[in-house]
């Protein structure tokens, strides 16, 4: 049988480019080479596309960053610069290789071998903005190639954390109260943004850049002081800042689902970060948090939250796979949604898959499901029409 030429679509140019290397890693690693041809596709973070002279190795952030040169956010010469073919048809990529073998070429001018490649799917380990959210599926929709995860509109959505939670409170899912701050708004008038988020909201806060993961760019401000601090810090990196009432006493419980229209959900697990919060440094960098898989839960709590889960992601229009992560008061037992995951952490040990491992899904089988459903899901698009005959 034919071997599958999978395109694993890794880095990227937001501030998870690490993270996003070593889910790559994984991928690549345990992709079954009986059925599958791995092809490494790394996206540099000055947004240059490339066909890497090696495949990633490094399986940890931590790793990644250890092994990154103090000089790797400079821009440098490549040898293989791919770019993805917009528009449907037989080569998938095309990439620009410099040739110094032939003829000498008057000065300033350098020669290129253009080559094409074919692919038969695209798998994207892409993590936050300028991968995750909907920017390179909208890529691969134009180009008609199947790919693993979320569609367009979904990846969208799981991305943006207050849109995302306009459509939660539609569907009545429980969420946490919150305000949103726009960074044009604090830079004008910070006094008046200030007011507007402690009238509505208590003492502690969580303010996030709404348009990130992997808890970059969040604090937990405690107090009016630390809350200016937060917001200054959150607008850097995004236009759109979220701030959140903190739940009291919170447990964070997380629930990963795999499917197209008849999604399947795991067991849910408990994380248990050394930080105050399961923020970049608990999650990447420091290895005593703990994960309780399967969460500790009574059978009601166990049930609520795969109910939830699944309504999340079918909010969304989800499709493939998504983490849902949830907020749970310890003394009351009560449950928020807290945000969506289109393309969650994918290494061997990250929680998505330690849960699918915990419910007898284990990573190599994994990886053919998503791959699997990506050709379902491609294969059903193919059957819509595109024009209208010539008697409508």
């Amino acid at each position: 049988m034919k071997r599958l030429r999978v395109g694993v679509i890794y880095g990227g140019r937001s501030s998870e480019h690490e993270v996003s290397v070593a889910s790559a890693a994984s991928v690549i690693n345990n992709l079954d080479r009986t059925r599958y041809e791995p092809i490494p596709l790394l996206i540099e973070k000055d947004g240059r596309w490339t066909l890497p002279d090696e495949q990633p190795t490094a399986t940890s952030a931590a790793e990644v960053i250890a092994r990154t040169p103090s000089d790797a956010t400079q821009p440098h010469q490549l040898t293989h610069e791919t770019h993805l073919v917009g528009r449907p048809g037989k080569a998938t990529l095309l990439t620009i290789s410099s040739d110094d073998t032939g003829p000498e070429c008057a000065p300033g001018v350098t020669r290129a071998l253009i080559t094409s490649l074919a692919l038969d799917l695209i798998f994207p380990v892409l993590h936050g903005p300028y991968g995750e959210d909907g920017t390179v599926q909208g890529l691969l929709e134009l180009a008609n190639i199947p790919y693993v995860g979320a569609p367009v509109l979904a990846s969208a959505l799981g991305m943006d954390k207050a849109t995302m939670k306009v459509l939660f409170a539609t569907r009545r899912l429980p969420v946490v109260k919150h305000v949103i701050v726009w960074r044009s708004d604090w830079k004008v008038d910070r006094a008046r943004a200030m007011t507007a988020v402690t009238k509505h909201l208590s003492f502690p806060m969580f303010v996030k850049p709404t348009n990130l993961g992997s808890s970059i760019g969040i604090t937990k401000a405690k107090t009016s002081s630390k809350l200016e601090g937060a917001l200054n810090y959150a607008s850097e990196f995004d236009r759109k800042i979220i701030v959140e009432e903190a739940v009291p006493n919170a447990r964070e419980i997380e629930c990963a689902v795999l499917g197209n229209d008849r999604p399947e959900t795991s067991v849910p697990g408990e994380i248990l970060p050394t930080q105050e919060f399961y923020n970049y440094q608990a999650k990447y960098i420091d290895t005593n948090s703990r994960l309780l898989i399967p969460a500790p839960l009574t059978e009601k709590q166990t049930k609520k939250i795969r109910r939830l889960a699944l309504e999340t992601f079918r909010a969304i229009e989800g499709a493939g796979m998504a983490r849902v992560d949830f907020l749970m008061t310890r003394n009351s037992g009560r449950i928020y949604v807290n945000e969506v995951n289109t393309i969650p952490g994918f290494t061997t040990i990250s929680m998505y898959a330690k849960l699918w491992e915990a419910s007898g899904v284990r990573y190599p089988i994994l990886l053919d499901r998503l791959i699997d459903l990506a050709l379902e899901r491609h294969a059903e698009k193919q059957q819509l029409r595109t024009s209208l005959p010539l008697s409508y």
